[in-house]
């Protein structure tokens, strides 16, 4: 059994600089088959840094305060999640959640099953510079320095 107070877990923020509060609840418990994560997000932040999909797990997003908006699918249809409602995203659906409020957004997201990233079932779709468009890259995980890459599967481009 383990045991811990949210408020007392580290603050791990995205390397990415997308949002300032992130505590990862279950690496604090030791947790190895789910993921539990507290956000806080000030108005223009984000949960990750760009429209993304987890091919390996599903996710489970409770906001406790605040209005969240995620952005869903690769047509990006906007909805809109209030405090005391839950979204979730079956693995492959493409999502991402900002605060586009005035007021701040606290919420849980759960991830399962897992409790680390498996960084080659993750996908983002992001502008290329070299292929002119949106395609679909890979996501490396951060390196030394806290810096995520990302690769295009069309041409190769690497981005930081």
């Amino acid at each position: 059994m383990e045991k811990v107070t949210v408020e007392d877990v580290s603050n791990r923020p995205n390397p990415m600089g997308v949002h300032s509060t992130r505590r990862p609840v279950s690496r604090a418990l030791g947790a190895e088959h789910v993921a539990l994560v507290e956000y806080e997000l000030e108005p223009g932040e984000e949960f990750s840094g760009g429209l993304h999909t987890h091919h390996d797990q599903e996710e489970i997003f409770y906001v406790q305060e605040g209005t969240a908006t995620f952005e869903v699918g690769e047509d990006r249809e906007h909805v809109t999640v209030e405090a005391g409602q839950v979204i979730r995203f079956p693995p492959g659906e493409f999502q991402n959640g900002h605060n586009h409020s005035d007021e701040p957004v606290r919420a849980l997201a759960v991830g399962a099953p897992g409790a680390r990233h498996n960084w080659s079932d993750i996908e983002s779709l992001a502008p290329c510079g070299e292929c002119g468009e949106e395609t679909s890259h890979d996501v490396r995980p951060p390196d030394e320095d806290g810096v995520m890459q990302l690769v295009c599967r069309e041409c190769g481009t690497e981005m930081f």
